[in-house]
């Protein structure tokens, strides 16, 4: 088990922790909506290490072990996205470009120049956005299971979104485990599935480690106030790869074809069976490929 750290970034305290020599390329990972960096498997990371590069994941604001932004109220998910659906002015307590400068200002307490960017499902929309608006601190960009943002593409599909918006039976460890592996049946990888003993060990080290419902609010929130990238991502100048599963049921697959539409000169890589989720066994597939393509913007450089 890595050990974490602590530092002060963007006047918030971040949790993180590191793989890899530290002379190395850095990298950072960053997660998903509601989600902590352990969602990124340790041999994910052990394997991006050994390839060369200094690896950081980090829990983001309001989830895991990082700052939380008690006290400030945001309105509920459902009136955040119908205000968002009908272009009206979301309250949040902050927003996706927040999220973004917490990466830059992690990435300078760090001493890191500029890095390489990977991003996940919300992480993809805050790497886009650093990619974006501080081109100078991303070495390249790789935005997995995300999404533009734009209006008209297809949402998750109706059964996710009304798992999504039910509330667990009750508030105790085994209800909301069985609440959380309903989620993770509906939206993950159907080529993939792991085992109940799997899942649930992964849910239940996720549980233990923090279990915080208003980050994971206000964190929705942040996306529905922030609006759509599309403007942002024709910006982007670090090489980019999209990875996309044909099968992702939360973020289809429609939104990773977008994203790469609008950054210039992107790459695309669509999987077969590949859901809302990171597959263990697609796992030495995943370091292969952002591994690769790290290094191929490296030599652009050069």
């Amino acid at each position: 088990m890595v050990e974490h750290q602590f530092i002060q970034a963007h006047g918030i305290e971040l949790a993180y922790d590191e793989f890899g020599d530290p002379a190395h390329p850095a990298m950072v990972l960053i997660m998903g909506m509601g989600t902590q960096m352990i969602a990124w498997p340790e041999a994910f990371c052990n394997g991006l290490a050994a390839c060369g590069y200094r690896v950081i994941r980090f829990d983001n604001r309001d989830i895991g072990l990082s700052q939380k932004m008690e006290g400030v109220r945001a309105p509920s998910m459902l009136k955040a996205l119908a205000l968002s659906r009908l272009k009206l002015t979301v309250k949040a307590p902050y927003t996706l470009m927040d999220m973004a400068e917490d990466t830059v200002g992690l990435m300078g307490a760090l001493g890191i120049k500029a890095a390489h960017l990977v991003g996940a499902s919300m992480g993809g929309m805050i790497a886009q956005l650093v990619a974006a608006y501080h081109p100078q601190r991303v070495l390249s960009l790789t935005s997995i299971m995300s999404t533009s943002g734009c209006r008209t593409l297809p949402g998750p599909a109706r059964e996710v979104a009304l798992q999504l918006l039910r509330r667990p039976k009750s508030k105790d460890e085994q209800a909301l485990l069985q609440h959380s592996m309903r989620t993770w049946r509906l939206i993950g990888s159907p080529a993939y599935q792991p085992s109940d003993e799997e899942l649930t060990e992964r849910l239940a080290a996720s549980y233990q480690r923090s279990h915080y419902p208003a980050g994971y609010t206000r964190q929705a929130v942040a996306i529905a106030a922030s609006g759509d990238r599309v403007e942002a991502l024709k910006r982007i100048t670090a090489p980019t790869l999209v990875i996309h599963g044909k099968e992702d049921l939360l973020v289809p697959v429609e939104g990773g074809i977008d994203t790469a539409r609008l950054i210039p000169g992107a790459r695309l890589e669509l999987i077969e069976g590949m859901g809302h989720d990171l597959p263990r066994p697609l796992l030495p597939h995943f370091v292969e490929l952002i591994s690769t393509h790290a290094a191929k913007s490296i030599a652009q450089i050069d």
